[in-house]
């Protein structure tokens, strides 16, 4: 018996497990720091002296690694006790934490990145697999609205953490900060954890990995690039090329579906419910970074704000969707999906829509109001998605389902930041080149990328339209 084969047991008066508590820490401390960098990007910038297109790589290329480690973990999970992969994760994550702290160039950082993301990559399968096999159905919703602190908070917090440790100095203290709380995490994490499952020596295909691997990294790329090079030839062949190797991908999943030994199981596709919450939650995810990295932009370089002043404009948000988790966890299992979803799908678009009409002079309690209402709607909508979607797979493929839904939400984020600074980058060109100001032209170029997330937000309003109120269970085998 595998990992991913193992049946919800109950819990003692609906409480949380203590291996489900352990792994929702641990899981909130490593990604906190998919965002932690985006407040420190302009001083980044200044240091390293590149461009904001090479700056979002820190945050592109965290989420990239990721999309590309976690279609292995359905195979590493199955390889490894619990705890094994625990400590593999969180150790991996505390070296590129360390080599992050005395990176001496760009690309030092850039590569301690890409380590700190394959920790990451590992621990949020672990947590969902986890989850799904030892919490009973009629919990999940509870159980998933504290998992959402760690899958979603813990992003919206990033800025503001950033924000109060660079008023304080360097950008190296995030990372300094950072790792003692790792290490001491890992080692009482370790000490409590208990194994779920069986371990099961399983195949992985190489070929598939490779595939996911250059096929996603070309198609980010030649997004991110296509408005910084004056040769375009380069990053339109880099869209072609992962385009072609995406399909390929695709199709030798297909194919080893007949023998049972894809590295992602696409079966799970054929469930709607699952399809469709994995497509609203990866476009929501790629709005939110997306429009994290913007407002970061626009705080510092268009309004001059401090980091601090940064950091704390967001606190509200971030602190509204953690207290929203739980609660919206509850409110899922009593109510079910749709009140939830969809003022939540609402309340983004109106967000992006405010967004995407700010001036030189908007009022600081407006922008915090649109951040409070974008954090609202995400709260709203994460938490029943992610419930719902892996709550209709089979318990024979959650390790697959987990594993997909996380490689498109990290793909999907990646390319959100990519494109959003590529849009902004070359509107602002345009309009430099119109005469305009650089400071005005940077914050037209902001505001059509913030249209763009609107446009996202009202296609995620029409997919969550279309979920059910409630989804059936799947088959017991």
């Amino acid at each position: 018996m595998t990992p991913a084969a193992a049946r919800p047991t109950a819990t003692k008066g609906g409480a949380t497990p203590t291996v489900i508590k352990w792994l929702v820490t641990a899981t909130f401390v490593v990604i906190l720091n998919e965002t932690t960098l985006l407040t420190a990007i302009p001083r980044l910038m200044a240091d390293f002296e590149v461009s904001a297109s090479a700056a979002q790589w820190l945050s592109t290329a965290f989420l990239l690694a990721m999309a590309a480690v976690i279609p292995i973990t359905g195979w590493f999970l199955q390889q490894v006790t619990t705890r094994a992969a625990f400590l593999i994760a969180m150790g991996v994550f505390a070296v590129g934490t360390l080599l992050a702290g005395v990176a001496w160039g760009f690309p030092v950082l850039l590569v301690a990145r890409i380590i700190q993301a394959s920790g990451t990559a590992v621990m949020m399968p672990l947590l969902m697999t986890t989850l799904m096999n030892v919490v009973p159905e009629q919990d999940r919703g509870r159980v998933m609205g504290n998992v959402t602190l760690a899958i979603s908070v813990a992003p919206a917090l990033g800025p503001t953490l950033s924000g109060l440790l660079l008023q304080l100095g360097s950008w190296r203290l995030i990372f300094a900060v950072v790792l003692p709380i790792v290490l001491l995490v890992t080692l009482a994490g370790y000490r409590n954890l208990e194994n779920v499952g069986v371990v099961q020596q399983v195949h992985v295909d190489w070929a598939s990995v490779a595939m996911a691997t250059l096929g996603f990294s070309s198609l980010v790329f030649g997004l991110s690039e296509i408005g910084v090079y004056a040769d375009k030839l380069i990053p339109l062949a880099c869209l072609v090329a992962g385009a072609v190797l995406v399909a390929a991908f695709v199709w030798r999943q297909l194919v080893l579906q007949r023998e049972d030994r894809p590295l992602l199981d696409l079966r799970t596709l054929k469930i709607p419910v699952f399809r469709i919450s994995m497509a609203a939650m990866s476009l929501a995810f790629l709005s939110m970074l997306g429009s994290m990295i913007l407002l970061q932009l626009y705080l510092q370089q268009v309004r001059e704000f401090t980091p601090l002043q940064t950091g704390l404009l967001v606190m509200p948000g971030g602190m509204m969707m953690g207290l929203l988790g739980p609660r919206v966890g509850r409110w899922y299992d009593a109510k079910g999906a749709r009140r939830l979803v969809i003022p939540g799908a609402v309340a983004m678009v109106v967000a992006f829509i405010g967004y995407a009409n700010i001036t030189m002079t908007t009022p600081v309690w407006l922008l915090v109001i649109l951040h409070l209402i974008l954090m609202m709607g995400l709260a709203l909508l994460f938490t029943p998605l992610f419930t719902m979607g892996l709550g209709v797979v089979p318990h024979r493929l959650y390790s697959h389902g987990s594993s997909l839904l996380g490689t498109v939400q990290q793909v999907a984020g990646a390319f959100g930041t990519a494109l959003v600074v590529m849009v902004m980058t070359a509107h602002a060109a345009t309009l430099t080149g119109q005469g305009v100001s650089p400071q005005l032209a940077n914050l037209g170029g902001m505001r059509v990328s913030f249209a763009i997330s609107a446009g996202v937000a009202l296609v995620v309003l029409i997919l969550v339209w279309r979920l059910p109120n409630k989804a059936e269970s799947p088959e017991p085998n």
